[in-house]
């Protein structure tokens, strides 16, 4: 794998990240001499913190966010590589994987934090799911690459990487990408995570992700698909109409621990997931597809690597919107079995 480093012309940083013949070079020389044409002046967002003392969790304010790009025509999309006449912000005629830092960023400034875009192909017309094995090993090296290096910036306690594809998910850009997210302090949900499992392992000494993987497996009917390295299943409490969780049969704290094997399977079995989500309904499902990894400097000999996918899909023509109870009160209630879910899963 090949990293080639550059700057937009706002200062921001862009890394190009490719694999094979001619690594680090696209039409016209090497990917770096191909520079931001745009004259961008320099960023200056800001976001703030403020603490929700009655729950206990941070909130972030970033107004800036309100002018961002909003889902524009294919020949002005940001993402895709710049042409004559229409710089964007890949300034290369071609790419494999860029990713560099948000023009709108929720995490900036006195706040703390960095956000990332990694797009996942030049091709603007493609999805995660068309990407093929070896493209998506360049996906997951990066996210790699990016998890281990954003993990050590001064304050960044936790680093999640995600995809978020539709409209209907609130997807501003077709394009298909993800985003990485360098957070200075631990998600709700993450923390409540390891205080769950941190009281399991005091009291039984056992790990509680590994019961639930292993649970999952034995009961059977909730498995989707399962590999040499990885298993994939729907939760048993699952909130979501179709959620799947994937995780590796190793536990490790992060993508950066994955060994050639696992990085190989864990490619083949996330498209084979996709594809199966996609024909559950006549039109690609919307979904969000979420890497849960252990925090920076807590839990981390606890914490398990899973990726978390889920569609807000419930039938081909209704969407799942959250309830009163479930925005107010975050008591979900799901239409869908989770047997039910999975069994339609190893059909399709």
């Amino acid at each position: 794998m090949r990293k080639t480093r550059t700057t937009l012309s706002d200062g921001r940083e862009l890394i190009y990240y490719d694999a094979g013949a001619g690594a680090g070079t696209a039409a016209g020389g090497p990917l770096r001499d191909h520079a931001d044409a745009r004259g961008l002046p320099p960023i200056a967002t800001v976001s703030e913190r403020r603490h929700d003392r009655l729950l206990d969790e941070w909130v972030v304010i970033a107004s800036h966010r309100q002018g961002r790009t909003h889902l524009p025509p294919a020949d002005q999309c940001p993402l895709c590589p710049s042409a004559p006449g229409r710089p964007t912000e890949i300034p290369a005629p071609d790419y494999q994987v860029a990713g560099f830092e948000n023009r709108f960023p929720a995490l900036s400034g006195p706040g703390g934090g960095r956000c990332e875009v990694v797009c996942f192909s030049p091709d603007h017309e493609a999805s995660y799911a068309d990407l093929g094995p070896a493209q998506v090993r360049t996906v997951l090296a990066a996210l790699a690459d990016r998890t281990a290096e954003l993990a050590g910036l001064p304050g960044v306690e936790q680093v999640y990487c995600f995809e978020n594809r539709g409209p209907e998910i609130g997807v501003t850009l077709a394009h298909p990408h993800g985003q990485v997210y360098a957070l200075p302090v631990l998600t709700p949900r993450t923390r409540r995570t390891l205080d769950t499992v941190a009281r399991h392992h005091a009291a039984t000494g056992r790990n509680l992700f590994d019961e639930v993987r292993d649970e999952a497996l034995a009961d059977g009917r909730r498995v989707v698909v399962a590999g040499e390295h990885w298993s994939a299943f729907v939760p048993q409490a699952a909130r979501w109409p179709y959620e799947v969780h994937l995780y590796p049969h190793r536990r490790v704290p992060d993508l950066p621990a994955l060994t050639e094997a696992e990085q190989a399977e864990l490619a083949a079995l996330h498209l084979d997931l996709l594809g199966r989500f996609d024909r559950l309904f006549p039109t690609p499902a919307p979904y969000i597809s979420a890497w849960h990894q252990a925090p920076v400097r807590t839990g981390r000999d606890l914490y398990a690597l899973h990726l978390e996918l889920f569609t807000t899909r419930r039938a081909a023509d209704k969407l799942k919107h959250l309830a009163g109870t479930e925005s107010g009160m975050g008591q979900f209630v799901n239409d869908i079995a989770p047997e039910r879910a999975a069994a339609a899963l190893r059909e399709v």
